[in-house]
């Protein structure tokens, strides 16, 4: 029987051998995923991270943001209602003009980052734009990233801001890119002021949840299961929230605001059926626009005039 007591042995131990491997991976996975950014992703780190060449953008990029960079911009802030001080930077353009996008930026980055060439766009159509720093992002406090899911309360703290400062008859429009995006249609499915007229999202995800699966799976090769188990336990232990505790389909199945969905069709770090999904689940007035040639987040880029115009039109539809 000694042979038998062996074996068990050395089943027990690489057991517990393979329970310490995965548990260590997804301590890993959680720290560098769900932790604050103190340093924004590179445009190489982007482009070997999620399949981005953004090089082929430089000219247009650098002409936006020398714009952006002569602007005023003023400094504002809002206490979340978990009291994380949150910041953003307001750019006004007319006063008497009423219409006000919020904008929410992509994961590991900030707002004058992800939206200085957009800004010059919204800037040449006469709206005024906050400009935020989600939570864990940029000059924003916080431990943890949201990835919507905790960010959806934070929009309506920044919507909340608006209409105290320049009242009740302006129009907002919120505007996010990828987990941006995701927030922003998650906060569709809160209760909404009547005066938020539109959204914009692009590349949006439909949940953290499927967004870590997809990318575990096809960028890492490894399961979903047990790594989302743990780590899901850690998010909520530690950061109050669960990877599959908001969904961006039950949010936009119940929105009254009209939804404006973009995303690149060769899009391999947020996959295009994401956005597919979020359409086809969107009770409100919505349309969708696929930029067939462009990677995550390149869409604006990729066809910068299709992109203005169809969200110029879409605006003044509904405001």
């Amino acid at each position: 029987m000694a042979w038998y007591f062996i074996l068990l042995l050395v089943v027990l131990g690489l057991l517990v051998l393979s329970a310490a491997f995965w548990f260590i991976l997804s301590v890993y996975f959680f720290k560098t995923t769900i932790l604050h950014k103190e340093k924004q992703i590179t445009p190489d780190e982007a482009d070997r991270q999620m399949g981005t060449h953004w090089g082929q953008f430089t000219d247009f990029l650098r002409e936006r943001r020398q714009w952006f960079d002569t602007q005023s911009l003023e400094k504002v802030s809002v206490t979340a209602r978990d009291g994380v001080k949150l910041s953003g930077y307001y750019l006004e353009n007319d006063p008497s003009n009423k219409k006000i996008i919020i904008a929410f930026h992509g994961y590991s980055s900030k707002g004058t980052n992800d939206f200085s060439a957009c800004a010059y766009f919204y800037h040449r159509i006469g709206c005024n734009m906050l400009i935020v720093d989600e939570r864990a992002h940029g000059e924003s406090g916080g431990q943890y990233i949201g990835f919507g899911v905790l960010d959806r309360f934070d929009v309506l703290k920044w919507i909340e801001y608006v209409n105290d400062r320049f009242g009740r008859d302006c129009a907002i429009i919120l505007h996010g890119i990828s987990m941006g995006g995701s927030t922003v249609l998650m906060a569709s499915g809160l209760e909404l002021p009547e005066n938020v007229k539109a959204i914009v999202a692009d590349c949006a995800f439909t949940s953290a949840h499927d967004v870590f699966a997809h990318v575990l799976r096809e960028w890492y090769h490894l399961p979903p299961y047990p790594i989302l188990r743990i780590t899901g336990y850690l998010s909520q232990k530690k950061a109050g929230y669960r990877y599959d505790e908001c969904s961006t389909l039950d949010a936009v199945s119940q929105t009254k605001v009209p939804i404006l969905f973009i995303h690149g069709g060769k899009d391999t770090f947020v996959p295009t059926w994401m956005t597919h999904e979020n359409y086809k689940a969107c009770a409100s007035e919505k349309e969708i626009l696929i930029i067939e040639n462009a990677a995550h987040g390149e869409s604006f880029f990729m066809e910068n005039g299709k992109c203005e115009k169809t969200i110029e039109d879409f605006i003044q539809k509904h405001c």
